[in-house]
C-alpha cells in the first residue's frame, strides 16, 4: 500500500489542487441522498471549475463522507467507543449499495450497483444526457466506504451510468494497487483525484466526538461551549445562552450541528424570568433546525422543563449519556433526509 499512496499522491501533485473539503455544502452530508441538492452542487462546481476540477471536488467530497462514515463504523472511533454508552452508528452506508463478491487471483473484488440512481437522476437534472459514467460522488463514497472497511486503499469505478443512457448504475471495486497495475485509464485518472492518506488525515479529523467523550478529552466542568460535527453541547447561563446559540448558528463551521444540548448542571430555572430565559433558548435552537436537548436537570428545575412550550428533549441521565443519545439522534436525522 506505500507504493500506491505514493504514486496516487505524486498524480495528484501534478493534478488540479483539492477543492471539494473546502466547500460548506459538501462537508453536509444530506447532499448525499437530496437530487436537487446534488443536481446544483454538480451544476455549481462545474460552472465555476470546469468538469476536470469539478469531478476532482466531486470524487474527493464523496470518498470523505464514505471514508468517515466507514472509520465511525470500524475504525478507531468505534474501537474506543465500544464500552461506552448507547449503541455506536448502524453499519451501514448513506448510499444505497448492492454489492456482489468477485473476488479473484488479483485480491478482494466487488461488483454491485447503486439501485437508487440519485445521483444519475442529479446529473439530468443539472447538465441532461451525459456521454460518460457521471457518478463521481457515489464512486467517491464507495471507494471511502471500502478503504475503511478493508483498511486499504480502494477505488470503485463506475462501469455503467443511467445518466449516460445505461439500464443502471454499476460498478467495480478493487484495491488502488491493483488497478494501477492493470494500467487501467480511467482508474488512473481517478486515483489521481485521491490523496488517500491526506483524505484519510481529514475524516480521522473530522470523526465527531463519539471517541472523545468516552476516552476522557470531554471535560463536562468546561463552560465553553463544545462542537464535535452534529452535536453541540452549550452550558446554560440564563438569557445569554441564547446569544451565544445564535452567534454559533450564524457561523459557517457549525452548518453541520442537527443537536444541541443545553446542559442545566448547576443551574436552578425558576418559573418566572428562569423559564422565560430557557424557552427562548429552546425557540433559538428550534429556528435553527436542530434538535433541542436538555440534561442536568435539578429537582427544582424538572417542574419548570415539563412546562415548557418548545418540547425538548429532556435527559435526567449524566452529560456523557446526554451526548450519547445525541449522536444516535443526529445520525437518525441523517439517514432519513
Amino acid at each position: 500500500m506505500v507504493q500506491t499512496q505514493r504514486d496516487a499522491r505524486g498524480a495528484q501533485r501534478s493534478s488540479s489542487a483539492p477543492t471539494a473539503l473546502d466547500e460548506a455544502l459538501v462537508r453536509d452530508p444530506r447532499f448525499l441522498t437530496d437530487v436537487r441538492l446534488l443536481a446544483a452542487l454538480h451544476g455549481e462546481l462545474r460552472r465555476r471549475l470546469g468538469d476536470a476540477e469539478a469531478g476532482v471536488a466531486l470524487l474527493q467530497a464523496g470518498f470523505f463522507h464514505g471514508l468517515r462514515d466507514a472509520l465511525r463504523v470500524t475504525g478507531e472511533a468505534h474501537t474506543r467507543n465500544r464500552e461506552s454508552e448507547g449503541d455506536p452508528p448502524a453499519a451501514t452506508p448513506i448510499i444505497a449499495l448492492r454489492m456482489t463478491n468477485v473476488a479473484d487471483a488479483r485480491g478482494p473484488a466487488l461488483r454491485g450497483s447503486w439501485p437508487l440512481q440519485l445521483e444519475a437522476e442529479s446529473v439530468l437534472l443539472a447538465s441532461g444526457r451525459r456521454s460518460a459514467p457521471a457518478c463521481l460522488v457515489s464512486s467517491g463514497y464507495t471507494s471511502g466506504w471500502l478503504s475503511g472497511l478493508w483498511s486499504a486503499d480502494c477505488l470503485a469505478i463506475e462501469r455503467a451510468c443511467a445518466a449516460a443512457g445505461h439500464g443502471g448504475c454499476e460498478f467495480e471495486a478493487r484495491e488502488a494497487a491493483v488497478w494501477l497495475e492493470d494500467g487501467n485509464i480511467q482508474a488512473l485518472s481517478l486515483l489521481a483525484a485521491l490523496p488517500f492518506a491526506a483524505l484519510r488525515e481529514a475524516a480521522l479529523r473530522d470523526l465527531p466526538i463519539l471517541e472523545a467523550a468516552s476516552s476522557g478529552a470531554f471535560d463536562p466542568e468546561s463552560p465553553a461551549v463544545h462542537v464535535w460535527g452534529p452535536v453541540m453541547v452549550v452550558p446554560y447561563a440564563g438569557e445569554e445562552t441564547a446569544v451565544t446559540v445564535e452567534a454559533v448558528a450564524r457561523d459557517p463551521g457549525a452548518s453541520a450541528v442537527s443537536v444541541v444540548i443545553v446542559d442545566l448542571d448547576g443551574a436552578v430555572v425558576d418559573d418566572g424570568f428562569g423559564a422565560v430565559a430557557l424557552e427562548r433558548v429552546i425557540d433559538v435552537i428550534h429556528a435553527w433546525g436542530a434538535e433541542a436537548m436538555i440534561t442536568g436537570l435539578s429537582p427544582l428545575s424538572e417542574r419548570v422543563v415539563a412546562g415548557l412550550s418548545g418540547d425538548p428533549i429532556v435527559m435526567r441521565k449524566d452529560l456523557r449519556a446526554a451526548i450519547a443519545t445525541a449522536f444516535q439522534i443526529a445520525e437518525s436525522q441523517r439517514r432519513t433526509l
